[in-house]
């Protein structure tokens, strides 16, 4: 009976170990969606493409006449293009292989240094930072697809929401900290004897050596389980992932529910992505805002998002995670419509509408998270999470690219946000028609008591 006992100890103690280590490559990589992509590169890259646009305000990469204000988003947009052909390739690789840690080892290094490499945007290279831009938030792209492919590995079903929830409370906790010492940084750049362009840039590359640093942790304590029966080696590899990803789409199509939240999370997603990436300039370009009244926006929206988080996974436990999620969308297209209105010049205001933002944000994020785990085939972990990726990251290039063209065509940043309602009301309706318990049993997974 000891003996029994024991044994039952030994896995449950290396599944929570493993739980941990999980937990930090959210810790690692979170700083680079908060430092880089919310605060900082939007407006410094906007500003690099300002200085060097002609007299009609555009610049011109590779001979392509683009108005400065929109050389961002169009970065973003690119970036997930180039998300779209990698992850499916590398989630269906790993299924085959069974070997995740390396690739994600890989993805997490090559992104980490792109981001150190913004230390050298200075001058008129907004180029360079353009396209360091596309290869970090690629690489991030790759690297989650294979990061959430070990959640239905590491979690049993019933603690799938709880274990998603501290991930995301993880990363909005490292955002915060390491934003507090930029803010600290940035804003008394003139006592270290430094120029506000170099505080910037030391901002920027500390989120990469975060980063690589931190990425560590879960390389160390997560490990690979080997391929899964009836899953050959990959011989071609980048041939026979392609050709795997084809098999895997064909699977898919025979669990339509899967492909319904899919669909749904998709759009809503769309919009969540766009906020998180274009609310720095929205607010220091149509607001009036500046850096400093964004950072600690920033910042309240960090601190807040881990007690959201960590809020909506109780939420969840009671009224089930798609209810709990619909609830959410709802105060998203309430903030956006609140934006539209917001006026200029008012930092407390702004703070408001970022404390809401934070409520909302981790919670949203972590329970789609959990809820897809329970409809994807067991062995199938990877490859089912690089089209949820494609949705989360990938395809989210829609909004960012309409963001990007109201901007060029109208000249107005409200204008664009007020766009983003509609994909928090579409992916409302469709989610609310996916019978989640019905694509929980359809993928041969047990089904919660609560979900």
């Amino acid at each position: 009976m000891g003996r029994t006992a024991a044994a039952q100890a030994a896995p449950d103690a290396d599944r929570r170990r493993e739980q941990r280590g999980w937990y930090f490559y959210d810790f690692a990589c979170s700083v680079y969606s908060t430092t880089v992509l919310t605060v900082f590169l939007g407006p410094y890259l906007t500003a690099i493409a300002k200085d060097a646009a002609d007299p009609d305000g555009f610049v011109h990469p590779l001979g392509v006449p683009v108005r400065a204000g929109s050389l961002f988003a169009y970065a973003v947009s690119a970036s997930v293009v180039l998300a779209v052909v990698l992850m499916p390739v590398v989630g269906a690789a790993a299924d085959r292989t069974g070997r995740k840690k390396p690739l994600l080892a890989a993805a997490a290094y090559t992104g980490a240094a792109a981001t150190a490499g913004m230390f050298f945007l200075d001058g008129h290279r907004y180029l360079l930072g353009a396209v360091l831009l596309i290869v970090a938030n690629a690489s991030l792209s790759v690297s989650m697809v294979l990061y959430n492919a070990y959640l239905p590995q590491i979690a049993g079903p019933e603690e799938r929401d709880r274990v998603s929830s501290r991930g995301w409370a993880f990363g909005y906790t490292a955002g915060a900290f390491v934003l507090v010492l930029n803010l600290i940084l940035y804003s008394g750049h003139d006592g270290f004897g430094l120029s506000e362009g170099t505080a910037v840039r030391i901002c920027l590359a500390s989120a990469g050596v975060w980063w690589g640093a931190f990425t560590l942790v879960p390389l160390r304590r997560l490990r690979d389980r080997g391929a899964p029966a009836g899953h050959a080696p990959a011989e071609g590899k980048v041939g026979a992932g392609w050709r795997q990803l084809i098999a895997t789409l064909r699977d898919m199509r025979a669990r339509p529910l899967t492909l319904a939240f899919l669909a749904a999370y998709l759009i809503y997603n769309d919009g969540v992505q766009t906020v998180i990436s274009q609310a720095s300039l929205y607010g220091s370009e149509e607001l009036g805002l500046d850096q400093n009244t964004l950072i600690v926006a920033v910042l309240l929206v960090q601190v807040l998002a881990v007690a959201g988080a960590l809020g909506m996974g109780r939420l969840a436990r009671t009224y089930g995670a798609k209810r709990t999620i619909l609830g959410s969308l709802a105060v998203w297209a309430l903030i956006l419509g609140t934006g539209y209105f917001l006026p200029a010049h008012s930092p407390a205001l702004f703070f408001v509408l970022a404390a809401a933002i934070g409520t909302v944000l981790g919670g949203s994020q972590a329970l789609s998270r959990s809820l897809f785990s329970h409809m994807v085939p067991s062995g199938k972990e990877a490859e089912y999470f690089s089209a949820y990726e494609m949705s989360d990251r990938g395809l989210s290039w829609l909004g960012p690219l309409v963001f990007g063209l109201a901007y060029q065509l109208t000249g107005s940043y409200r204008d664009a946000i007020i766009s983003l309602v509609i994909f928090f009301a579409v992916g409302f309706v469709l989610l609310a028609r996916v019978p989640v318990r019905a694509a929980v049993a359809a993928a041969g997974n047990p089904v919660p008591a609560r979900i």
